[in-house]
């Protein structure tokens, strides 16, 4: 399994970017599908999540601005990021907790390579 993060770049405050994260492999169903985000030295943090019946959770730092939304049929997620604002820049990962084919099936969580978002001021 893996999961291709895309879609981050260089944008000025109160700009917008919107993330892309896809998953490939032999998957039967994914359950939680999350962005997070890191900067240099500090520890990675939870931005939003959803669950696949569509139960969603947002850090306080984002709601509002971002939206996370996902296409079960294609096992891609999104994350709309509207309004942002220099404490966004960080590089982005992708999160999701699978299950895959097999007998017996396997569970297991997977990063994304990350993808980095920095906004000017």
């Amino acid at each position: 399994v893996q999961l291709q993060a895309s879609g981050g770049g260089l944008v000025q405050a109160g700009g917008s970017l919107r993330l892309s994260c896809a998953a490939s492999g032999s998957i039967s169903s994914i359950n939680g599908m999350g962005w997070y985000r890191q900067t240099p030295g500090k520890e990675r943090e939870l931005v939003a999540v959803i669950i696949r019946g569509g139960s969603i959770k947002y850090a306080d730092s984002v709601k509002g601005r971002f939206t996370i939304s996902r296409d079960n049929a294609k096992n891609t997620m999104y994350l709309q990021m509207n309004s942002l604002k220099p404490e966004d820049t960080a590089v982005y990962y992708c999160n999701a907790d699978t299950l895959t084919y097999g007998d017996p099936p396997v569970a297991a969580n997977y990063w994304g390579q990350g993808t980095q978002v920095t906004v000017s001021s």
